[in-house]
């Protein structure tokens, strides 16, 4: 399914199974009768349009489509239509390209819909092509989430295409499609034309260093950027020039509010390049270096930022390795000097006591650190004690950490909790609320339209 002409030929004619002579029967859909009563006009467009182009009903679609009609009857207007291929609360027949062309003909004028989230699904570049068509004739989208749906760099192509023109989509999450270097590059030359998308979400797309560079050069002019992500891009070598190039672009752009780079092999020097920029910087509030290979050097550079830097509301530094000197580096500032950061992940970094106890003791200085995540580390009992005292007496709430504690003889000890700055990053929980703010407090801190 590589090239443009082969994906531009299978989307135009799709091959469509046998129709269907009767609805399937599902838990959703009454069991008395071969056709359910139809209740709103989506569910009667999508049944009026399968039956015309000889397609089978996905009932799951169908059950989803009856419950926007509920909203719509009620008087809902901005409504966001879920058809996530990853829900487990109910059964899921994944969409497909030929199924997503049906949705688009029956969304592209409804004038109550304008989110879709389709994660999860078979989509591939056939879905693609519809979707960028969808773009282009539905002017009420302003949300789109296709992550992981197996579109390749044709479909990618097609997806920032169809953006050139398109005035009113504000959020995109292509999450986990492997556009490769070829998409990344067609998607930063469209935020060269495009002034209206807000956030961009590119990560696990298998961007090259090329189309990073690109990002970053262009993100240097681009005004409407807010939020973008670009983690695990596929790097070689070790001159960490993403790093170089997206700290050039941070001296420059007074806009971006949240960079996402994890994954990105990034060492001290790297580090080093972004905290030269953040002295310059007053636009960037949110800072995501995850997953990297930051070390105690590395926290040297931070802290001196944080001295003076006060935009800087939530940084997350999970998965590297600060140890206890970098922790300490940390503390010290935020104790001392800086009273703008909000949220600190310190998830995983190989600190031990010392560390740990050092920056509960900041949060007793520091009225303005409120979430503290430190699960993955080394706890000793002077550790446990520290933010149990801090829990206890109110100073960290119980839903800005992830630890909980508990005594077992006489022993104070720490439980991990599921909160974080983005727990619910790659899936949705199977009950409880999916963006809750315990387990997604980055978005929350630093909102940056809906949390993709």
């Amino acid at each position: 399914m590589r090239g443009g002409g082969k994906v531009a030929a299978r989307a135009k004619s799709p091959s469509p199974p046998p129709a269907p002579t009767t609805i399937p029967t599902t838990s959703w859909a009454p069991a008395d009768r071969s056709v359910p009563e139809i209740i709103g006009s989506l569910q009667e467009d999508y049944y009026n349009l399968c039956m015309e182009k000889s397609r089978k009903i996905n009932s799951f679609v169908w059950h989803l489509l009856q419950e926007v009609d509920e909203e719509i009857e009620k008087g809902l207007e901005g409504i966001t239509l879920n058809i996530p291929g990853n829900s487990r609360l109910m059964p899921v027949e994944r969409i497909t390209g030929e199924d997503f062309w049906i949705l688009s003909r029956i969304l592209k004028k409804n004038p109550y819909i304008n989110g879709l989230d389709v994660r999860y699904n078979f989509m591939s570049d056939v879905g693609a092509y519809y979707a960028a068509r969808l773009l282009q004739k539905q002017h009420k989208l302003i949300y789109l989430n296709l992550m992981f749906n197996d579109i390749g760099p044709e479909g990618g192509e097609l997806i920032a295409k169809a953006l050139h023109k398109n005035t009113t989509l504000k959020y995109l999450r292509m999450t986990g499609n492997k556009i490769e270097n070829k998409g990344g590059m067609f998607f930063a030359a469209m935020l060269q034309i495009n002034s209206s998308l807000e956030k961009l979400d590119l990560g696990d797309c298998d961007l090259g260093m090329q189309s990073v560079i690109a990002f970053a050069t262009v993100l240097t002019q681009n005004q409407t950027i807010k939020g973008i992500n670009l983690n695990r891009p596929i790097l070689y070598g070790e001159q960490e020039e993403s790093t170089v190039h997206l700290g050039h672009m941070l001296k420059e752009n007074h806009c971006l509010v949240a960079l996402h780079m994890c994954k990105h092999n990034m060492k001290n020097c790297g580090i080093k390049q972004l905290c030269d920029a953040l002295y310059l910087n007053r636009s960037l509030r949110y800072l995501d270096v995850s997953c990297n290979k930051i070390t105690r050097d590395g926290m040297v550079c931070l802290a001196d930022v944080l001295k003076s830097n006060t935009t800087l509301e939530v940084i997350d530094l999970s998965f590297n390795r600060i140890e206890d000197v970098g922790a300490k580096y940390l503390s010290e500032i935020l104790a001392s000097h800086n009273r703008g950061l909000k949220a600190l992940s310190v998830v995983n970094n190989n600190i031990k006591g010392e560390g740990l106890v050092a920056l509960s003791q900041s949060m007793k200085t520091n009225p303005i650190l409120s979430n503290v995540y430190i699960w993955g580390n080394k706890f000793d009992e002077a550790t446990c004690v520290a933010y149990s005292d801090l829990i206890q007496t109110g100073r960290l709430k119980p839903d800005n950490t992830d630890v909980e504690p508990f005594v077992v003889d006489g022993h104070v000890y720490l439980a991990e909790v599921s909160n974080g700055l983005k727990k619910h990053y790659y899936w949705r929980p199977t009950y409880g609320e999916a963006c809750s703010q315990s387990s997604n407090a980055g978005s929350i801190l630093v909102p940056v339209g809906p949390d993709l």
